[in-house]
């Protein structure tokens, strides 16, 4: 039995929520034959990182575009498009031939079905437990089996995307295996000061950034009172230019003025591995972001957090918002201030919204969930004796 798992997409983000479910199933069922394949350097180079984290080697795969026409068409428009992250499948179907499941993380490999037409199961693993619809669009459907965290995830892809109830299993949440323990501290964090992780999403409509990004980096450069973690999103400064997909909306990033990068309270980071595999997370003291799901992976440990309402959104029951009643939401970045002194004096006051959010959100076991995982993928596949 031959199980791939793809990474294809332009940043590494995707990695840790799928890798640690590979080595579990290499671990584990050592009859069957995982190739972890990726479509860049810089997620071979992730896959070999965190495998060697986990102090569990793997061989990696990289998928390249073998036609003129792909190449080309890469060459003159990646800059503003994905056109090799689509134009890989074409390139490559006499590998995803060759298997007998696909596992991955994003929605895009779903064209190996809808345009190729071939006959392959594919398990969706997801990438985070966020709330924005999206993430429960009819695609989901699509997946012979999708890995869920959670009950909040099962019951809105049931009831936003129909997929079926039996073509969902429950497994926890496998990047929480990496998670660090204990929570780091950065080298800046040496002063004692509270530190605020700044986490704005990339899609325009969205995000905090474009409209207030650079007040929100002025308020930590005039008040050194505390520390900034700035990581956003690694997508958002990726391109020249942010086009998304759900709601059609180009916008510019823009850059990073030199007086942010030399504040000593101020710490930058645009997309390095410790933007993804929870470093920030878990080292930061207070949340301040708009819609990242990065935030349920912050609630590991209840902390304060400080939502950003910069789209004037009316939030209160809608589920895509639902993460929102874990702190304090501002419509502007002049209460911000005010926002961090509050959190400061009542850290605990959202505590049981809190907990109730990440219950719902991750359903967590004794064992690893990527070894639930990987007895889930081996019943989808008709392992004997294995249930998920």
């Amino acid at each position: 039995m031959k199980v791939g798992f793809l990474f294809n997409h332009d940043q590494a983000h995707q990695v840790a929520h799928a890798l640690p479910v590979a080595l579990a199933l290499r671990r584990e069922y050592p009859e069957v034959e995982v190739i972890v394949a990726t479509t860049n350097s810089r997620l071979t180079d992730e896959v070999r990182r965190l495998s060697a984290r986990l102090d569990e080697p793997i061989h990696v795969e990289q998928l390249g575009l073998r036609s003129r026409t792909t190449r080309a068409l890469s060459h003159a428009f990646e800059t503003i498009l994905p056109i090799a992250k689509i134009g890989m499948y074409r390139d490559n179907l006499d590998f995803f031939r060759s298997l007998d499941a696909l596992v991955v993380t994003e929605k895009t490999s779903l064209l190996l079905k809808t345009r190729y037409h071939l006959d392959l199961k594919i398990i969706h693993t997801r990438h985070g437990a966020g709330d924005r619809a999206i993430g429960f669009n009819k695609a989901s459907a699509g997946f012979d089996h999708v890995l869920v965290s959670g009950t909040k995830i099962r019951d809105r892809l049931v009831r936003d995307a129909g997929v079926a109830p039996e073509k969902l299993s429950t497994v926890g949440y496998p990047k929480f295996d990496l998670m660090p323990d204990p929570a780091p501290r950065l080298t800046f964090q040496a002063n004692g000061k509270p530190t605020v992780l700044y986490n704005p999403h990339p899609s325009p409509h969205l995000s905090s950034w474009y409209k207030e990004g650079r007040a929100v980096l002025d308020t930590f450069l005039n008040d050194d009172r505390f520390n900034l973690i700035f990581a956003p999103h690694v997508m958002l400064f990726h391109r020249s230019f942010t086009v998304t997909i759900d709601r059609l909306r180009v916008d510019r990033p823009g850059t990073i003025d030199r007086r942010y990068h030399d504040a000593p309270n101020i710490l930058i980071d645009l997309g390095s591995a410790a933007s993804t595999d929870m470093t920030y997370t878990a080292a930061a003291d207070i949340y301040l972001g708009d819609v990242s799901s990065q935030i349920y992976e912050f609630l590991y440990r209840p902390r304060p957090c400080i939502f950003l309402n910069s789209q004037h959104v009316d939030w209160r029951g809608d589920p895509n918002y639902a993460h929102w009643q874990a702190g304090e939401v501002i419509d502007n970045v002049a209460d911000l201030r005010g926002a961090l002194d509050r959190a400061l004096a009542d850290p605990n006051r959202y505590r049981d919204a809190q907990q109730d959010l990440f219950a719902r959100s991750f359903e967590l076991t004794e064992e690893a969930s990527s070894v639930r995982a990987a007895r889930a993928i081996m019943a989808v596949l008709g392992a004997k004796g294995v249930e998920p």
